[in-house]
């Protein structure tokens, strides 16, 4: 990729993903960012993250239902889905678990699998705390 030009609307929507673990959609990074760029539209947002995850500077997440979320933290990890509040958490696991499930999917695969992304569904603490 050519040299990209440096944006500080960018480097902020980078920074907003960094410091959050809510896993924000679109919509929330563009309500975030347009208190310090009030200018900004929510194409360039979608747009710059688009561009971030291609990087490799965040990562993009596919919730059920729609609506991309996004996350700053690029290291990999797996997420839990509240299927009751819809939010979206880290969760913490070995990874060198994870690894014996790719190698294991890879048994049956002609391919090879370099690396795998799960979302585990339930309800959070909050949830059943509430119910």
């Amino acid at each position: 990729m050519a040299n990209l030009k440096y944006s500080r609307q960018r480097e902020s929507i980078k920074q907003f993903l960094a410091t959050t673990k809510e896993h924000p959609t679109a919509d929330t990074v563009y309500m975030h960012v347009r208190d310090e760029f009030p200018n900004i539209s929510l194409g360039t947002v979608y747009r710059n993250l688009k561009l971030l995850t291609e990087l490799g500077e965040a990562v993009k997440i596919t919730a059920p239902g729609g609506g991309d979320r996004f996350d700053g933290c690029v290291q990999p990890h797996n997420h839990f889905y509240c299927t009751k509040c819809r939010r979206i958490l880290d969760l913490d696991l070995d990874m060198s678990k994870i690894e014996k499930i790719n190698l294991a999917a890879g048994e049956n695969f002609d391919g090879i699998i370099e690396s795998s992304n799960t979302i585990f569904f339930g309800q959070c603490s909050d949830c059943i705390k509430k119910s």
